[in-house]
């Protein structure tokens, strides 16, 4: 399922950019940027098109804990509309979304989540450190940028101008509060814990960050996924699925633990319902 949608996914998004190319048929994901004839995450992906993702049955287990983030999210996110009503206010807004996410996990849970990387880390294949490279690259903005750009061609202007807008609002948002609570409760990563899962990070003794608590990886895949699946309701389950990829991925190559994740993703959905919410940009 998972190798189809690797395969599905650059020709969808990219069919509408090449609307005056459509003769062509199945256009060729390194022909993105050429179609454009402009920068930012379109070209950057059609220069480095994703390689074999993982399998569904990879993903799926993380992928139903993430899940499970979104009624949490819009519980909470109900409290904050019952006294603040929709007026945007994104100081007020992140110090709330940061105190609504659970405290960071005993030294004693965390060690148990670090041992469940390490096993992990023992299944690791080329091809699974290929597709989690470009997940970590990609996965932060330019995968969402490049969908909302793809929807955005399909609707009017001044409609897409905003959704681009609160796109931009919710990953920034999402950056910032996930910054500012990873460099308060100080959980170093795995690989930071246990240097010989990243060697190629070159952890000096002694090092206690970065800190992963909660993943911005998640943060923002969560925001962007809220958004986007309401712009493009019947575009949800490739949404999600990628985002289930980006998650995965952070774990595979120790750069966070499930606890990390899930933190993140909740943060990230209780910023994308406060972008669908709010009126003005």
């Amino acid at each position: 399922m998972s190798v189809l949608r690797n395969i599905r996914w650059p020709y969808a998004v990219i069919a509408v950019i090449a609307v005056s190319v459509a003769s062509i048929g199945l256009l060729r994901p390194q022909l993105a940027a050429v179609v454009t004839g402009s920068p930012g995450s379109t070209a950057v992906i059609g220069q480095n098109p994703p390689p074999t993702l993982f399998t569904d049955v990879e993903i799926a287990p993380l992928g139903k804990q993430v899940a499970a983030q979104r009624t949490k999210a819009d519980m909470l996110f109900a409290q904050w509309t019952a006294r603040h009503g929709t007026t945007r206010d994104d100081k007020a807004f992140t110090s709330w979304a940061a105190r609504q996410i659970p405290a960071a996990p005993s030294a004693t849970a965390r060690t148990a989540e670090l041992h469940q990387v390490q096993d992990l880390a023992k299944t690791r294949t080329a091809a699974g450190k290929k597709a989690a490279t470009w997940l970590e690259l990609y996965g932060k903005k330019d995968i969402w940028k490049l969908y909302q750009h793809d929807q955005r061609e399909l609707v009017p202007a001044a409609k897409g101008a905003d959704q681009k807008a609160r796109l931009k609002s919710a990953l920034s948002l999402a950056k910032t509060v996930s910054d500012r609570l990873a460099a308060q409760d100080k959980q170093p990563a795995p690989f930071v814990l246990d240097p010989s899962l990243r060697p190629d990070k070159h952890i000096a003794p002694g090092t206690t960050g970065p800190y992963s608590y909660p993943s911005r990886h998640a943060a923002r895949s969560a925001a962007a996924v809220t958004l986007l699946s309401t712009f493009a309701p019947h575009r949800t389950v490739d949404y999600r699925w990628m985002q289930d990829e980006v998650v995965y991925s952070r774990v595979y190559m120790a750069g966070h633990v499930p606890s990390d994740i899930l933190a993140g993703t909740l943060l990230g959905d209780l910023i994308g319902d406060y972008e669908l919410a709010v009126k003005g940009n």
